[in-house]
């Protein structure tokens, strides 16, 4: 969805969301996620997992078929520039906070780092040449330079 934003649209078959969360909290999100949806499903052993490891579960919706992603935000020094640079856009009169261009373009550069996809490269280059005139570069170039994604940046850049 934030590709969607800052850059050009793709279909995508699912939707990706950063959460911070507490162990005492994963109860509360699976009956939230259960109340959304009572034909969906989310795995409470996943989530657990995901927790520990910092990584991801599913929810799906089956009466949609429509996949969220819950991604467990890392804790890492990125990840809370993400949450203290989120921008609010309001959608049907309520707040959503999308992550930055910035922040997202680095996103996609270490998904690709870490596992390589031409999709996470050409969602960056789209978000560059899109929001390129609003996107703070001394951020984002500090940033690739401290998480080791500079040169693809400045390959993406030319």
């Amino acid at each position: 969805m934030a590709v969607f934003i800052w850059g050009r649209p793709r279909f995508t078959a699912d939707v990706d969301i950063i959460i911070e969360l507490r162990r005492e909290d994963l109860g509360n999100l699976q009956n939230a996620l259960r109340d959304l949806s009572k034909a969906g499903y989310v795995d409470k052993e996943m989530m657990k997992e995901a927790f520990a490891r910092r990584g991801e579960f599913n929810f799906i919706d089956g009466d949609t078929g429509i996949k969220v992603d819950f991604w467990v935000a890392k804790g890492d020094d990125l990840a809370k520039q993400e949450f203290s640079r989120k921008i609010p856009k309001k959608i049907k009169n309520r707040m959503i906070y999308f992550i930055s261009p910035e922040d997202l373009i680095l996103r996609k550069l270490l998904w690709d780092k870490s596992m390589p996809s031409t999709k996470q490269l050409e969602d960056a280059e789209s978000i560059l040449k899109i929001s390129g005139d609003k996107l703070d570069m001394k951020y984002l170039d500090e940033w690739a330079r401290k998480t080791d994604v500079f040169e693809t940046l400045q390959g993406l850049k030319r």
